[in-house]
């Protein structure tokens, strides 16, 4: 069931910190999407299409606009430079918790082992925490995916004691462990 809540966003989201522009997608953002996420590493932990072309990208792109406008969703490229993505960070209400915000991400295998992922997550949820009003920034990780929980860790997230969240991705059911950001960090 998606959850039913939106988001309250500025008109344009540009977050700086951790080393980090993030920023939201343009039409000029077509190629690096393809670049970042025709990958069988995205492929293997995310719901994105594989393999990722430009017609896949152009359907992202108009997908995560709109979700953008509904106040569903908000994808942020993150950059080193505020131009060049190297990988993306989301946020959206979460389906397993309407009191709570949920927090992807995915870093393009050229840029891996910077530390990326976890900066974006941190920043991200510093800007969740201070402007949601959610009850918990979350993170929902394959338990197999010792990369993203890697992530979790160096964010500032634990692992909790919830019931597996289930999805459905390319017509194979997932099980999802959550994780929240700890006390200290919001």
């Amino acid at each position: 069931m998606d959850s039913p809540l939106t988001l309250a966003l500025p008109p344009r989201l540009r977050l700086e910190g951790e080393g980090l522009h993030l920023r939201e997608w343009s039409e000029d953002d077509l190629d690096a999407l393809i670049e970042l996420y025709d990958d069988p590493e995205i492929a293997r932990w995310t719901p994105v299409a594989s393999p990722f072309d430009s017609s896949a990208a152009l359907v992202y792109l108009t997908e995560a606009q709109e979700a953008r406008a509904q106040g569903r969703k908000v994808q942020l490229a993150i950059t080193t430079d505020g131009v060049v993505p190297r990988g993306e960070v989301l946020l959206f209400p979460s389906r397993a918790d309407e009191r709570d915000v949920e927090i992807a991400y995915g870093v393009g295998a050229a840029h891996r082992g910077r530390g990326l992922a976890s900066r974006a997550v941190r920043l991200l949820s510093a800007h969740a925490v201070r402007h949601t009003g959610a009850r918990r920034v979350v993170l929902c990780i394959e338990e197999a995916n010792a990369a993203s929980a890697a992530v979790a860790r160096a964010a500032g997230f634990t692992l909790t004691d919830d019931e597996p969240v289930l999805r459905t991705s390319r017509g194979r059911e997932v099980a999802l462990r959550t994780w929240r950001l700890t006390d200290g960090a919001e």
